[in-house]
């Protein structure tokens, strides 16, 4: 039922199942599940609060919870759920990285930096750390640093086209065009200085250097 999308099906469901036993747990996350997915969130929650008042850290019921409150934009209540997570699983980078973007929309980015880092210690690679600690530094001020971590998100996944997007704003706030132009054709660091120093050799302008560049490119790729 559930991955066909019978929501009401399932829910219905799981009610027969509650009738027979009402501490039914499996009965009780499934309706949860159930409601959340109909975007009934409030009563997600009541749910949820069944399976933890049988078992305070239930994972999954914390995680439907989370999901429900963010939707309902209580963020406070959010950290107070990935708080019991982390009280059982230490180094859970969901239940981290979703700490640190509730902060974040409390507009708490210190206290949200703090969070990403744990993630990053456990996963360097963690894309949604790494995204959201670029964004929590651009609102601290800190485009420089902020850029980097864009910078590295997109050299582990360079078809997420809102990194490039995002580093260009970055390097727009600091008033550099040329290296704003680069950034939002996805080009990396390490590449920049490359194109910047042979449109300087070419007496040329960056872009004109890039879309040589290009052609160049393209052109070799025909011939092979």
């Amino acid at each position: 039922m559930y991955d066909s999308g019978k929501f009401e099906d399932m829910l219905n469901y799981c009610a027969k199942m509650l009738e027979k036993n009402p501490n039914d747990m499996l009965a009780l996350q499934n309706s949860a599940l159930s409601l959340l997915n109909l975007s009934k969130f409030q009563d997600t929650i009541s749910f949820c609060d069944k399976v933890l008042t049988l078992e305070s850290y239930d994972t999954y019921a914390l995680t439907i919870k989370i999901h429900a409150l963010e939707n309902l934009k209580k963020f406070e209540d959010v950290l107070e759920c990935c708080k019991l997570i982390l009280e059982k699983t230490k180094e859970d980078t969901w239940a981290l990285n979703t700490s640190g973007i509730a902060l974040g929309e409390l507009n708490r980015h210190k206290e949200a930096i703090n969070f990403f880092e744990k993630t990053l210690k456990i996963d360097t690679q963690n894309i949604t750390a790494l995204m959201n600690m670029a964004i929590s530094l651009s609102y601290q001020g800190e485009n420089q640093k902020a850029i980097e971590f864009y910078d590295k998100a997109q050299t582990i996944d360079p078809q997420i086209k809102e990194i490039a997007i995002a580093k260009s704003r970055e390097f727009e706030k600091l008033g550099l065009k040329d290296e704003a132009f680069l950034a939002a054709q996805g080009v990396l660091l390490q590449d920049m200085d490359k194109i910047k120093s042979d449109a300087k050799e070419n007496k040329c302008s960056v872009f004109h250097q890039f879309c040589q560049m290009e052609f160049e490119e393209n052109k070799s790729k025909k011939t092979q």
